[in-house]
């Protein structure tokens, strides 16, 4: 049934049929999370062998011991790991502990407090603003708000975001000081930039505030769930433009390896690095050196982590099946919301009927169902159309998945339906 054509009395049958579904959901004290893009179980084990890897050899190449203080910039051979996932020079990599955010966070509080390669810190700036492409992630606005750095959201079309809006402000305000790129799978919507957009990208250095950097936040690099999809190289499109300190570069093995004791990594020019290094050195005597070890060692080549990856793809493949599967069996025939395709990454992002977001959110949790808070995509949590819901399969097992899935889908429909008939209610 499409509910735009539907009768008052057809969508109050209907309503009462989902319903009544629904409360025979409820019974079942359902208890399934489907929140988060964490690694499974199963995909976790895929990396046990980390674990007496060294065999007592905690001696690196060169003869360090990585038991001991020192290293800033990490391992030479976590570094070269860096260096194969972000296709750029080993020496424009610094390898660093576990998580890619803490990388992030401390390069945005670099530039906020002291400034980027002598350029004028953002503190100083009367209203420094970053550009977020939407929807997108929410542990990128979190950073900014807790600086108080202002959020323009840029919306994401089929080739990344919308570039004519991004130039456009970036010519108007000299105070965006910042982008937010998720460039592979994008969180959430799954899309990977053109060739054409990371040009764009690469040439805003030429118009913008000095002191602006792109943070490509290349969390996805090598997560494809079978046929590999190509991003452009940003570094290389900078080199062409002259704006190679435009950008940085950030990656992990968090869902890769095992997600909480994983390496993370940061790539950038030489003056961006030294930027960076000046306000490490005063945090950190060096990072977990043992653990790079660990890393290099299971990872002796690239080819190595490449297949390593194709079992995560035969793990978490199944799952985006299972999603894609219910949506569009449940839903393609009805007019009740669009949702991408990705061929990688972690996550589907479904979006509703304007307006419905949240209700959906709302019924699934109470019938056992959590889902990512309605909005989160967006800036402030605050999604102007209240219909983007992002849905992470990876966790869960399957059989768990099917079943969140179907009630997900039921919540849909009866939250749209209900809207309808409010909204008839209300034009008499």
């Amino acid at each position: 049934m499409q509910i735009e054509s539907a009768s008052f009395d057809q969508l109050a049958e209907w309503e009462k049929e989902l319903s009544s579904h629904y409360e025979r959901i409820r019974q079942h004290e359902l208890n399934l999370d489907i929140t988060r893009g964490k690694p499974s179980t199963e995909q976790l084990n895929l990396s046990d062998k980390l674990d007496g890897i060294l065999c007592n050899d905690y001696r690196a190449a060169g003869g360090t011991d990585t038991r001991n203080y020192g290293g800033l910039i990490g391992l030479t051979s976590a570094r070269e790991l860096g260096a194969d996932m972000l296709q750029v020079p080993t020496e424009e990599v610094i390898a660093a502990g576990n998580s890619s955010l803490t990388l992030m966070y401390h390069a945005v509080l670099t530039g906020y407090l002291f400034g980027f390669a002598g350029n004028t810190p953002w503190r100083e700036l009367k209203a420094p603003k970053f550009l977020c492409p939407v929807p997108g992630y929410d542990r990128h606005f979190s950073i900014c708000a807790q600086l108080g750095i202002g959020m323009v959201s840029i919306p994401m079309n089929d080739q990344g975001p919308n570039m004519d809006l991004v130039e456009k402000y970036i010519r108007e305000d000299n105070e965006i000081i910042g982008i937010w790129c998720v460039p592979k799978y994008s969180n959430p919507s799954g899309i990977t930039y053109s060739d054409e957009t990371v040009e764009r990208l690469a040439q805003l250095g030429q118009i913008a505030n000095p002191g602006f950097r792109i943070f490509w936040d290349n969390a996805y690099a090598v997560h494809d769930l079978g046929h590999y999809v190509s991003l452009a190289s940003i570094r290389t499109a900078t080199l062409e433009n002259d704006t190679v300190d435009s950008v940085l570069q950030f990656a992990s093995t968090s869902k890769v390896s095992h997600a909480g004791a994983g390496v993370a990594f940061v790539s950038a020019s030489s003056a961006n690095l030294q930027s960076l290094q000046q306000q490490m050195q005063t945090m950190t005597i060096g990072p977990d050196k043992v653990n790079q070890l660990r890393h290099s060692r299971f990872f002796t080549e690239f080819t190595t982590l490449k297949e390593h990856m194709r079992k995560h793809a035969n793990i978490l493949k199944p799952k985006f099946d299972c999603v894609l599967e219910h949506l569009h069996n449940g839903l393609a025939e009805m007019d009740l919301g669009q949702w991408e395709k990705p061929q990688g990454g972690y996550f589907v992002s479904f979006n509703t009927r304007k307006g419905c977001a949240k209700a959906v959110v709302k019924l699934a949790a109470e019938a056992g169902v959590k889902l990512t808070p309605a909005g989160a995509t967006f800036p402030y949590g605050k999604d102007p159309e209240d219909s983007n819901i992002r849905i992470a399969p990876s966790f869960p097992p399957l059989e768990e998945l099917d079943t969140a899935m179907s009630v997900f889908v039921l919540c849909v429909k009866l939250a749209s339906v209900r809207q309808k008939l409010e909204q008839q209610r209300k034009a008499g």
